[in-house]
């Protein structure tokens, strides 16, 4: 069974046409299952009120579908948004409202200028064009939802990011470093023995129960990923966030799926004090976030020393 996976950003009444509404909280997951190919598309339900989940949904699909039904700033921000997070892959529609040379400047000089722009009625025809990835290396999975199933004990929901699984795998899940063994890993309902990258998995574990998985948890093989509250950036601050930052400063990290309340202990180099225990490995972009701005929510980003 293939897999490919989207983040649908504009208009989550599109991701209705494509596939069947699952899993709905500030993101919501849908999906469908078309001869030997799974296809699930993530929307950030809750931008643009919160910034959090545009960036999780960014996080979780190997293409995007962009599709702009007009030209203000939270349209700006996610395409700031796709640029910091090296999203090269996808499509961009927009509804005849929108002026497409007012787009194109927007997009210029960014990873959204090397989408391919397609009319919205052929979006669908489009997204069956584009063919699975690959991601070898070492097991791990990116977890984002996990709750109680009665008969079946915790159920973990997430992304084989790269590698393969397998049943009854014995792995770790970091921050928390717990001992999780897989009972069964299921696919769009069908139980499977096995799945690899990029296939979106339902996982029955033991060893850890709901309290004690968070979004953005990461599911591998034991010391794959650093576990540290404290990070170095290869930093760059956003052209569009105009306030300066200073020593002992308050905003919310982006590591993949995690978010993370920070303070900055150091402007040069900039280092980061992490609320909590984070998990990750070194390259990883983290993105630094100001929620209550009233203008751009990014402040910038940068790779994990």
């Amino acid at each position: 069974m293939k897999s490919i996976n989207y983040t649908l950003l504009g208009d989550e009444a599109l991701a209705k046409e494509y596939g069947k509404k699952g899993t709905a909280t500030d993101i919501t997951i849908y999906d469908k299952k078309e001869s030997d190919t799974l296809r699930t598309w993530t929307v950030p339900t809750t931008f643009p009120d919160k910034i959090q989940p545009l960036f999780q949904s960014i996080n979780m699909g190997e293409y995007v579908i962009f599709h702009v039904s007009k030209l203000d700033k939270f349209t700006g921000e996610q395409i700031v948004a796709l640029d910091v997070l090296g999203k090269k892959k996808g499509l961009l529609s927009h509804s005849f409202e929108v002026d497409r040379n007012t787009l194109l400047s927007m997009i210029k000089g960014t990873a959204v200028e090397q989408y391919k722009i397609v009319e919205q009625t052929d979006l669908k025809k489009e997204m069956d064009l584009l063919e699975p990835t690959s991601n070898d290396g070492k097991l791990k999975i990116i977890v984002d939802h996990c709750f109680d199933v009665k008969g079946v004990g915790t159920v973990i929901l997430g992304k084989v990011a790269q590698g393969k699984i397998k049943v009854y795998d014995n792995l770790k899940l970091y921050p928390a470093g717990k001992d999780v063994l897989v009972k069964s890993i299921q696919m769009h309902d069908d139980t499977v023995e096995e799945a690899s990258f990029p296939a979106r998995v339902g996982l029955a574990v033991k060893g850890i129960g709901p309290d004690d998985v968070q979004r953005g948890d990461i599911l591998c093989m034991p010391d794959t990923v650093v576990v540290s509250q404290e990070i170095e950036l290869d930093y760059t601050q956003s052209k569009f966030f105009k306030d300066n930052l200073g020593e002992g400063q308050m905003f919310l990290v982006n590591i993949g799926l995690q978010i993370r309340p920070v303070k900055i202990i150091s402007l040069s180099p900039m280092k980061l004090s992490l609320g909590k225990p984070t998990a990750f490995e070194k390259g990883d972009t983290c993105v630094i976030l100001k929620p209550e701005s009233q203008s751009i929510r990014i402040v910038g980003s940068g790779k994990i020393k």
